[in-house]
């Protein structure tokens, strides 16, 4: 590779790569847009959109939070029961206010609503 990566804002990880128009770093995870680093290393846009759950606490990647409420789930003949855990989330610009992408155990990957979870 010819070209030069900027190093992970969050973690400092040199192991950076791109796809899909984002930068990625494989140790932490954590996933920006190249024109979003500022010179001392930080996110510029790291202050403009927190997600927060249920109760009011600040969700990150790689949370684990629990499902407060009964969910249905479409095409599934029984839904998310409450309390169910659900481990390293991953925050996202999803529809329909789905903010939230996951895996749930015996149901596979989904969207969730952060009004629908606390953090555990």
């Amino acid at each position: 590779m010819s070209e030069n990566l900027p190093p992970c804002p969050q973690c400092a990880g040199e192991y950076t790569y791109e796809m899909n128009g984002l930068m990625v770093c494989p140790e932490c995870g954590h996933e920006w847009a190249p024109g979003e680093v500022t010179g001392d290393g930080s996110a510029a846009g790291a202050g403009e959109r927190v997600v927060k759950d249920a109760v009011g606490n600040v969700l990150s990647d790689g949370d684990t939070v629990t499902v407060v409420k009964a969910l249905k789930v479409k095409g599934s003949a029984s839904g998310i029961k409450a309390g169910t855990k659900v481990r390293n989330i991953r925050l996202v610009d999803g529809v329909d206010g789905h903010d939230i992408d996951c895996r749930i155990e015996g149901f596979g990957a989904m969207q969730l609503k952060s009004s629908v979870v606390k953090k555990a």
